[in-house]
């Protein structure tokens, strides 16, 4: 299959980039994918619609530096599993062992980071409220706001980097996982 989007590519650099990106990050496209649906054939589906969307998407994915690639390909490969399943008309319950973690301030941090958000300019502001309060996908928003799905994208990743330099600033450190 690489050799399938490989084709896709117009450049040399691209495909020594994608075929390292494809190659570090394989399998953990596939086991999200899996966890999400839990199915092996549908994960085989959603990881697959991963990759074309990151190929869809190359100029920004490869502008991107080394180390925020992970996060992007694994939001990528869980938005691909969670859309198959809205087609389907279906959501996946959580596992009964599953512990949600305890918030440590309740309220606050949520509401000061809302209002962090709110403080945004109004592109980024609007984008970050529906992508984090509301918890919609890159297309609802897309579709809401009548935008590009790729602008969205693109928004909603520098309107966090903005949240990210502002918590910074008043002493909040950010470790990327």
């Amino acid at each position: 299959m690489l050799a399938v989007y490989l084709s896709m590519l117009e450049t040399e650099e691209d495909r020594r980039r994608f075929t390292r990106l494809y190659e570090a990050h394989e399998k953990k496209v596939y086991a999200m994918a899996r966890r999400t649906l839990g199915d092996p054939a549908r994960a085989e589906d959603a990881a697959q619609q991963t990759w074309f969307q990151l190929l869809k998407s190359w100029g920004r994915v490869s502008a991107l530096t080394w180390g925020e690639t992970e996060g992007y390909v694994i939001t990528v490969a869980k938005n691909c599993a969670l859309d198959l399943l809205r087609a389907e008309g279906r959501t996946v319950a959580f596992p009964e062992d599953w512990d949600p973690p305890a918030q440590e301030e309740p309220r606050e941090g949520y509401e000061y980071l809302v209002s962090l958000i709110r403080a945004l300019p109004e592109s980024y502001r609007q984008v970050l409220e529906l992508k984090c309060v509301e918890e919609q996908s890159n297309r609802a928003i897309a579709r809401r706001l009548h935008l590009n799905e790729s602008t969205v994208a693109s928004r909603v990743l520098r309107g966090r980097a903005l949240l990210r330099r502002q918590l910074e600033k008043e002493g909040y450190r950010y470790d990327a996982v």
